[in-house]
């Protein structure tokens, strides 16, 4: 049976109380939606938090930048295989893209960042043009975003790490909450109930007053 508790809070006091691990996990909110059908209405959007954990984030730009991780266009031809192109993949959190390349991204690299939710989209990561004021502020808004993608009427949000501050972790949880209620076609009705967990823990469910 899962345990509950009040609120957030409180479930992440029970949740540091629990055998360390050696490395610092991640803090993950589990939503349980009801009253909706997932083949008709499922989410594919972003939600933003105030207080952001550090992301490694690289660009797909026409030259190289001297502000972040590039790949170029010649420099495409250094992933030929499936596996190269995993490889890149898995060492970044998100990738951006100015918007003329977006087509030779998608024809190239969509096969795999396609399905990892990590090809650059006009919802989040496309930008007008290379100058590094403009990649700057896309890596600023990028560092905030949370990609949600559900296939199944649960969704798990990774909202923070645990050794954050616990008033900017519960911070991040209100608004993702919050946001996340304003993206469902019923709002607060769509969530059954609402779960914490860490990496390697169970879940806790807790009662969400705030509004």
């Amino acid at each position: 049976m899962t345990e509950e508790t009040k609120n957030f809070d409180e479930a992440l006091k029970l949740l540091k109380a629990e055998k360390k691990r050696k490395f610092v996990q991640t803090v993950d909110l589990i939503v349980n939606l009801h009253n909706y059908d997932v083949r008709k209405e499922a989410l594919n959007t972003f939600l933003q938090v105030p207080h952001p954990t550090e992301k490694k984030i690289c660009a797909f730009l026409q030259k190289p930048s001297s502000v972040i991780p590039t790949v170029t266009e010649e420099g495409f031809k250094k992933y030929k295989t499936k596996k190269e192109m995993k490889n890149l993949s898995n060492e970044y959190d998100f990738f951006i893209a100015v918007a003329p390349m977006m087509s030779k991204i998608a024809t190239k690299f969509g096969r795999v960042l396609g399905p990892t939710g990590q090809m650059p989209s006009p919802q989040a990561g496309i930008m007008p043009n290379d100058k590094d004021e403009t990649i700057n502020a896309m890596v600023e808004k990028m560092k905030k975003s949370i990609r949600i993608r559900n296939k199944e009427a649960s969704i798990k949000i990774p909202v923070g790490k645990e050794d954050m501050d616990e008033k900017f972790l519960n911070e991040n949880v209100q608004e993702i909450l919050k946001q996340l209620e304003s993206k469902l076609p019923k709002g607060k009705e769509n969530i059954k109930d609402v779960l914490v967990k860490f990496t390697m823990s169970k879940p806790i469910k807790f009662v969400n007053n705030k509004k």
